[in-house]
């Protein structure tokens, strides 16, 4: 299996010219970096310790922030690695102000680019965030004894049911792996099933608030003070139009409302901009920086890395890939800004957070887009809604700590100091 996994990896550094080029015009890659990919370092390696973490996109990246923070305090780390795949990601990262911390694009996970990498930056501990599980990397790392952890680690059914399809091979890249703290008790199950050990429950990072956020982004709130406000958030296809049908409907009562959309993908832009002008709605950019006037009816983020500054002027958070699309979406951001979350039936991935947000009433299923206006309705009618309960900062403070220890610990028992 591991042969026909690097036949498909060097078929894709055959044809990455192609490829880059095709994304570098679409603004997908950076033009300026995107050489990283190939093992070539665009940043210095300082002389001591160096640990390393890979998220691959925002939503990692800003899990593992308040970590960053504190472990830049300690002597025993004398630089941070943080490696991640995608340029909204590399975009954020630039925003906080880190003293120790570099940030590398993570290399194709080709034998000779993985090597290299490796040999480059001589990482003393590698934590890997979510569900990213790289064979040749990982192969690499245990070649030279170098502590591998799958911090936050995230399995849903269908991707078990994907490995699992491959039977040892699987096992094999998995048990390369030292350390597991899985996110939830369902990823537990499922790693137990592929015959892994050092399990630890530590509870979801994305529970944790990261309070430094607020402070990178230029944010006017005020101009948002004389609307009523919900948001759309992380859109798929056919989303922001069954958005856009229940905002003009609840808009024929409340003459003040603003509907705030962020699509998952704002390379989708002009797709969604074709809806609007068939709803006739007067609508505003983000990007624009202009202030809201009264016509304005939809505010669309077409920006990375701002969607919890939204979730502040906003009391209801509907969250998207949950009616159209299946998967759903993670609703620990809009939770800890204190928002109503709606969903939609289909989110398997991520069920057992909104089970938990669901009893703590903090989350509300819908069905479709008539059973959404209503309860939208109930709650614009209802000015008591509009209050908002802190939950989860107690659960968050707990997660950090016990984050924290565990980590501490690894980089201290191999000698990362």
């Amino acid at each position: 299996m591991i042969h026909v996994y690097n036949f498909l990896i060097n078929l894709i550094v055959f044809f990455s010219p192609a490829i880059i080029i095709s994304r570098i015009l679409s603004k997908k890659e950076d033009p300026k970096r995107f050489f990283e990919k190939f093992a070539i370092s665009s940043s210095r390696r300082k002389i001591g310790n160096l640990i390393w973490f890979h998220s691959v996109s925002v939503g990692e990246l800003l899990s593992i922030v308040p970590i960053i923070k504190e472990l830049e305090k300690k002597n025993y780390v004398s630089q941070i690695l943080v490696t991640s795949s995608t340029l909204s990601s590399a975009k954020l990262f630039t925003k906080f102000n880190f003293k120790k911390t570099t940030h590398q694009f993570f290399p194709i996970d080709n034998n000779f680019f993985t090597n290299k990498f490796i040999d480059f930056w001589k990482p003393k501990v590698a934590f890997f965030i979510d569900s990213e599980v790289w064979p040749n990397m990982l192969k690499n790392l245990e070649k030279r004894n170098i502590p591998k952890v799958l911090l936050n680690a995230r399995i849903s059914n269908k991707s078990f049911k994907r490995w699992r399809l491959l039977g040892s091979f699987s096992e094999k890249i998995f048990n390369k792996i030292d350390y597991f703290f899985p996110q939830n008790l369902e990823t537990g199950k499922f790693l137990k099933k592929l015959r892994v050990t050092k399990i630890k429950n530590l509870g979801n990072l994305k529970f944790i608030q990261n309070k430094d956020k607020n402070s990178i982004y230029k944010f006017n709130s005020k101009k948002f003070s004389n609307k009523k406000i919900w948001c759309a958030a992380s859109t798929h296809e056919g989303e922001e139009k069954i958005c856009i049908e229940v905002y003009k409907k609840l808009s024929e009562k409340y003459y003040d409302l603003l509907l705030i959309i962020i699509p998952r993908h704002i390379n989708r832009l002009k797709k969604i901009e074709k809806i609007l002008i068939k709803f006739k709605m007067n609508y505003q950019l983000h990007s624009a920086k202009k202030k809201i006037n009264n016509q304005t009816n939809i505010y669309i983020v077409d920006t990375y890395g701002e969607t919890d500054l939204f979730y502040k002027v906003s009391p209801y958070v509907f969250m998207g890939k949950s009616i159209t699309k299946e998967g759903g979406q993670n609703p620990l951001e809009p939770a800890r800004a204190n928002c109503k979350i709606f969903y939609g039936p289909n989110v398997s991935n991520f069920s057992e957070i909104y089970n938990f947000l669901r009893k703590k009433k903090i989350a509300f299923k819908v069905q479709n887009k008539k059973s959404l206006y209503l309860a939208l309705k109930k709650c614009l009618n209802n000015s008591k809604n509009n209050k908002k309960n802190n939950q989860l900062e107690k659960i968050g403070k707990t997660i950090l700590k016990k984050n924290l220890i565990a980590i501490e610990k690894i980089i201290l028992k191999y000698n990362a100091y």
